[in-house]
């Protein structure tokens, strides 16, 4: 039995048989209590929107204003957030001050809301007071030090051409007191702003010193600090010299309940190929493009074919496959909601989808309202069959996605939509970026492994709670 409302006003999906045809999944419809709520089509939309937002960044990223040793494994709770976003708790400082981090593997600074001056704008989600966001307290640890403008940590976040900024430090002097400049980082809709600092990072079992993380003025739409698990030198995983990261997504079901599943850091030196037991793999795929760096710290796979029911959807190979600008392929993205595909690809996804579920009409008022779509009208009906939805990856990793990983019911529960999006740019080829971005969404109550040491991504299928 498998099961996954959707926030305040998704029912739950129970599948109930065995497929009618091997891909053709037919569940009966059994809803899950849930709180009226007035603003469910509200929700429904930013989430689209703020998912559609998280792409454009991710494809249009802005230059910064700016024999094997013995492992450990660190561990962290992960908990699911209505907001969109999964967050751990992670301690800075002396003495050590928690905070709340959204896990983002789209981005590699990891900064925290800072001072009890800061301000966020735009912050009132859901179960969050924007006035009573927890801040760290540079002055309460005997550890936190401003980064100096000659620091190499501070080129990690501007590039090697940083030092021409520190125009009082005189290009011989060993001493200057310089502070790196301040940042400022896009996130699709949100934004955050501040200074760089070195802290400890504390853990039960370890402390790593004069960790690189940003101390947050300012911040737009942005709930919660982030933890940053990109591929780049000044990333969580980088710092800590991490073999590999892992996490279990819990079904969004549990949104805002403090229901959590555990993340694990390992460390440790040396590589090994050794598998974990039950998983799928498929290679990372380093983009090589020079056309926008950022490129660089996003975890692309080779996504080989999308498959609707038993019906292989013919993706260009441009969309694919990055090309020599860097454009195209497929990134995995803790931070983004749902799973993003270029307008091209997703029509083609989304008319197969309407093609093999001819026989329920559109609803295309609630496609409207929640951004969504396609969207289907099953009032009056005991049992609804959908095809699954299956990304086949390089190497032959199969992911066939759950129904309730694709579908959801939406407000009066007569009603299930795709929860894949698109924006309304349309091109032949790649406009620009990644043409797909697996989100969170997706990736529930799936195991999901970055083995940084061989450079794969491995997943299996797991209830995560």
């Amino acid at each position: 039995m498998a099961s996954l409302p959707f926030i305040s006003s998704v029912s739950i999906l129970i599948i109930c048989t065995a497929l009618t045809s091997a891909a053709t999944i037919k569940v009966s419809l059994s809803p899950f209590p849930h709180p009226p709520s007035s603003n469910a089509y509200q929700i429904l939309s930013n989430l689209a929107n703020s998912s559609v937002a998280r792409a454009r960044h991710l494809k249009y990223p802005k230059p910064n204003a700016k024999t094997d040793a013995p492992s450990s494994f660190l561990k962290t709770p992960l908990f699911p957030h209505s907001y969109g976003g999964y967050t751990i708790s992670l301690s800075f400082g002396t003495p050590p001050q928690a905070l709340t981090f959204i896990m983002d593997t789209g981005s590699s600074l990891s900064w925290f809301p800072c001072t009890s001056r800061y301000l966020c704008s735009q912050c009132a989600f859901p179960n969050v007071d924007p006035a009573k966001i927890p801040t760290f307290a540079p002055k309460l640890s005997s550890s936190t030090k401003l980064v100096g403008c000659r620091n190499p940590k501070c080129s990690w976040h501007f590039g090697p051409n940083v030092q021409s900024r520190c125009q009082d430090c005189e290009p011989t002097s060993k001493n200057c007191t310089q502070a790196c400049p301040p940042y400022i980082i896009q996130y699709g809709l949100g934004s955050t702003g501040g200074l760089l600092l070195v802290e400890n990072l504390v853990f039960p079992q370890k402390t790593f010193q004069d960790f690189l993380v940003g101390c947050s003025i300012f911040s737009n739409r942005q709930p919660a600090g982030i933890a940053g698990f990109g591929r780049s030198a000044e990333s969580l995983p980088s710092q800590l010299g991490l073999k590999k990261f892992s996490y279990c997504l819990v079904s969004r079901q549990f949104d805002d309940t403090g229901i959590s599943s555990n993340m694990l850091l390992e460390t440790g030196s040396g590589t090994g190929d050794a598998k974990t037991p039950g998983l799928s793999y498929t290679p990372f795929y380093k983009n090589q493009a020079t056309s926008n760096l950022a490129f660089k710290e996003y975890y692309y796979v080779t996504l080989r074919k999308i498959v609707v029911g038993d019906k292989h959807v013919k993706v260009p190979y441009s969309f694919l496959v990055p090309g020599s600008d860097g454009n195209g392929g497929t990134i995995v993205d803790s931070g983004s909601t749902f799973t993003f595909m270029e307008r091209p690809v997703f029509e083609l996804v989304s008319k197969e989808f309407e093609k093999q579920m001819g026989n329920y009409s559109r609803a295309r008022e609630v496609e409207n309202i929640s951004g969504l779509a396609p969207c289907f009208n099953i009032s009056g009906y005991k049992s609804v069959e959908a095809p699954e939805l299956t990304f086949q990856f390089k190497g032959g990793a199969k992911m066939v996605l759950p129904l309730t990983n694709y579908f959801s019911f939406v407000g009066d529960d007569n009603v299930v939509c795709l929860t894949v999006i698109t924006d309304n740019v349309i091109t032949q080829g790649s406009q620009g970026g990644p043409a797909i971005i697996l989100g969170s969404f997706q990736q529930q109550n799936y195991y999901i492994e970055f083995d940084l040491a061989n450079d794969r991504f491995g997943f299996a299928k797991k209830l995560c709670v």
